[in-house]
């Protein structure tokens, strides 16, 4: 018999759910939350049952019974630095969760939602590969200030299972391979996998390596210093032009890729210079990468939404195919890849972890 899973990834403002026989979608929704509904939450902890409810909503419309279910997998959140694998949802996880002290963000509510459903059902919940997989080399934990390690916060989910599926696709081990992952949404990572780990990695949400859409991460830090005690701008202030406000958002009054692409197309001399500077700057990172590894590179993946623009993925290939060939993976099915996660400890490929 399939093993039938739900799949929960929330998002700031949706909710994505899957159903799955084995790797098989049954079907799939976005659920949509408008700014005003989530105006009534004072944090993100507390939609929890607001979410949760909508999604026990659709199974109704659906006439979906969930005590069909063998297991749901939430999106796992900012949790304590953890390795890569598939972790049991349990207690600890979720306390530490609720209390956030590393951080609210939407994908926190995956394994809170997931949790009670399951324990209603009686069939256990799973989170794979959170943005806290932690597989650094020591040496890139120093930043040049004792107080501000360098931390690695990434898209693992998609990391790991684009890096997977290549390996699978050529008949290889990820054990074997050496690759650079570059992750392009609105957040971008760019990561050097080595023999199975994620040896180093551009912090993806505040920290360092290219802008993205939404983000700044490497910005001047003297600068950034005097702007914080300019007295102009609030912490929260400061945060959103990093986090949410910074990148193409700041320079450009949006975080549509499609849009920058339309506007360099017609020759826009401002929207090109912003362009050209995203593409620089991702090849650095990219470049820097092929250093950590030696020179040593076997294929540099590239994958995400925004790797469905052609003139963009032409370019930093032009760029950078010297350090090794390039394979392309569009858009990023976060969905397949958590229930993927799932049934390898189900079917005993993996070893289920423990938070």
């Amino acid at each position: 018999m399939p093993i039938k899973s739900l799949v929960i990834n929330p998002g700031s403002t949706s909710t994505k759910i899957g159903v799955f026989a084995d790797e098989t979608l049954l079907f799939e929704e976005t659920l949509r939350h408008s700014t005003e509904e989530l105006a009534d939450f004072s944090s993100v902890a507390d939609q929890k049952d607001f979410r949760k409810d909508i999604i026990l909503h659709l199974f109704k419309e659906k006439d979906f019974d969930p005590a069909s279910l063998d297991m749901i997998v939430g999106r796992g959140g900012l949790l304590k630095p953890i390795e890569s694998g598939t972790y049991i949802i349990c207690d600890k996880l979720i306390a530490d969760l609720k209390k956030h002290e590393r951080g609210e963000h939407a994908s926190n509510l995956g394994a809170l939602i997931a949790k009670e459903i399951a324990d209603i059902h009686g069939i256990p919940a799973y989170i794979v590969d959170p943005v806290v997989v932690d597989e650094l080399l020591p040496e890139a934990r120093l930043s040049g200030v004792p107080d501000i390690p360098r931390v690695s916060i990434f898209h693992a989910l998609n990391q790991k299972a684009i890096a997977k599926r290549y390996a699978r696709e050529t008949g290889h081990a990820y054990a074997e391979l050496n690759l650079i992952v570059v992750h392009l949404g609105g957040g971008v990572s760019v990561g050097a996998h080595q023999k199975g780990k994620v040896i180093d990695v551009y912090n993806a949400l505040d920290g360092d390596g290219s802008f993205s859409p939404e983000r700044a991460c490497g910005v001047p830090s003297g600068g950034l210093v005097r702007m914080c005690y300019s007295g102009k701008y609030t912490e929260t202030e400061m945060l959103r032009k990093i986090i949410g406000g910074g990148g193409f958002n700041a320079y450009l009054g949006t975080n549509n890729m499609s849009t920058v692409e339309d506007k360099v197309a017609a020759g826009d001399a401002e929207w090109t210079l912003i362009w050209n500077a995203f593409i620089l700057q991702l090849s650095k990172d990219i470049g820097s990468m092929a250093c950590v590894l030696g020179g040593k590179v076997d294929q540099i993946l590239m994958t995400g939404g925004i790797a469905r623009s052609k003139p963009l993925t032409d370019e930093l290939t032009r760029r950078c195919d010297w350090i090794a060939p390039v394979t392309l993976y569009p858009g990023e099915d976060e969905l397949l890849a958590l229930v993927q996660g799932a049934l390898r400890v189900v079917r005993g490929e993996e070893e289920v972890r423990r938070y």
